[in-house]
């Protein structure tokens, strides 16, 4: 039997198109079931409602039956001198600060855009700096049936009735990000998975859903590099099933590392070099994990994962350095590997080949992530423009171009033909 055949998909939540329940939807991929539209526009084409949303945050929506939950933060603005004067790394002048902060759950109903649930979560005056290009509210929330989950990582994670809007129970797990929040939780069974890649500790732990208490924590591999600033990261986990064995691989600074999500077991680990601030969350290829590598060793690498131990001298089988991302991850459609950068390079590659198909300058700067619909391609830049190509076609250029008023830094959702796109100030849901 051939390796492809070994590797299912762990869905995470419920059946594939029925709900988007965690970032990048429901096989954390950015795969989506179509129909979607093709085009829209402000003056209300396809504009199903459109809603503002107060405060600040670039999590992405996240849809459980009727409700579409998101999070953001409330801020009281900080001085320029205090966010400089305290910031940290390279990016000390590119830092901002608030000097108070409510962070809250939001919940509107599906059909309407109706603002059904406003929840504080954690009130706080002891606040770090954030990178320009992040938020307080930057992780995604993960939802299943009755419930849904919001990490702010150093602030707090809580658990919400979705029913009722009652908060169940909050969690601190303290950490130093540096820049500001960043990595998504994940659901697994009766497990929440963090990862929490600080620049003072760096660790996965998992969360008993019930209780909020820890079930188990388990210590990042040592890191050969010293500096802070290049021992955090802040990527999503993506959980596989290789050999009928759940896999939780959460790339990191020098390490590449799959876990048992039940016990927090290390199965696997692989040295992938310099990268570190790791952002896109990998996806499958034929019969690989794709990572990226962030900065520093600014690559893609494709994994084989059918590792025991360190296998950094033998399973790394597919790598490319061509205008790799450090913020969007990586999609697959119709066979084909799709990758753009911060600064709006596309590439495209085909037949497991490490040379591209094609590539091309999209437009813009970009940090949300690429969406999949059957041939079709969505990419969305910060200034609030989806470029959409076709997956099928040899070509590189779009069917269509729409745009919103920016910034669009939140990955969309799709359910049932609608994607519901978050700006910087509203959020749209979108329907032929």
């Amino acid at each position: 039997m051939n390796r492809s055949a070994l590797l299912l998909l762990a869905i995470v939540s419920t059946q594939l198109g029925a709900d988007w329940p965690q970032f990048r939807g429901p096989d954390g991929q950015g795969v989506a079931q179509g129909p979607a539209p093709l085009r829209w526009s402000e003056d209300s084409q396809n504009i199903r409602w459109a809603v503002d949303v107060p405060g600040r945050g670039f999590s992405s929506p996240v849809v459980i039956g009727d409700q579409v939950w998101l999070t953001t933060a409330l801020e009281t603005a900080g001085s320029k001198e205090e966010a400089v004067r305290r910031g940290k790394g390279g990016v000390k002048n590119e830092m901002e600060i608030a000097s108070k902060l409510s962070l809250r759950a939001l919940c509107y109903d599906r059909a309407s855009g109706e603002l059904l649930h406003d929840v504080e979560l954690f009130d706080t005056t002891e606040i770090d700096p954030i990178h320009l290009l992040n938020s307080y509210a930057s992780p995604t929330p993960v939802a299943e049936p009755g419930r849904v989950y919001c990490w702010f990582g150093t602030y707090g994670v809580a658990a919400i009735d979705t029913s009722t809007g009652e908060v169940l129970w909050r969690k601190r797990l303290p950490l130093d990000h540096y820049v500001g929040p960043g990595s998504s939780p994940v659901l697994w069974k009766d497990r929440l998975i963090l990862t929490c890649d600080g620049a003072d500790q760096q660790y996965v732990a998992a969360l008993d859903t019930a209780t909020g208490e820890i079930a188990w924590k388990t210590d990042r591999p040592p890191i050969r590099e010293q500096n802070p600033d290049q021992r955090k990261s802040y990527c999503t986990p993506l959980i596989v099933d290789v050999r009928g064995r759940p896999q939780a691989i959460i790339p990191g600074a020098q390490w590449l590392v799959a876990y048992d999500p039940a016990s927090g077991e290390e199965l696997w680990r692989l040295d992938h070099g310099r990268g570190f601030s790791i952002v896109p969350r990998p996806v499958l290829w034929n019969d690989l994990v794709m990572c990226g590598t962030g900065f520093g060793q600014t690559e893609v690498i494709g994994v084989r994962l059918d590792g025991h131990g360190d296998v950094s001298d033998t399973h790394i089988v597919w790598r490319s350095k061509r205008q790799a991302p450090t913020q969007p991850s990586p999609v697959v459609a119709a066979g084909k590997l799709f990758t753009v950068n911060d600064q709006g390079i596309g590439v495209c590659y085909a037949d497991g080949k490490e040379t591209p198909l094609w590539q091309k300058r999209l437009g813009g700067a970009y940090s949300a992530s690429p969406l999949a619909v059957g041939s079709r391609v969505y990419f969305f830049n910060r200034d609030g423009l989806t470029t959409v190509l076709d997956a099928d076609s040899q070509s590189s250029e779009p069917i269509a171009e729409n745009q919103l008023p920016g910034p669009l830094m939140a990955t969309p959702a799709l359910v049932d033909g609608e994607l519901l796109i978050r700006t910087g100030g509203k959020l749209y849901a979108i329907g032929e």
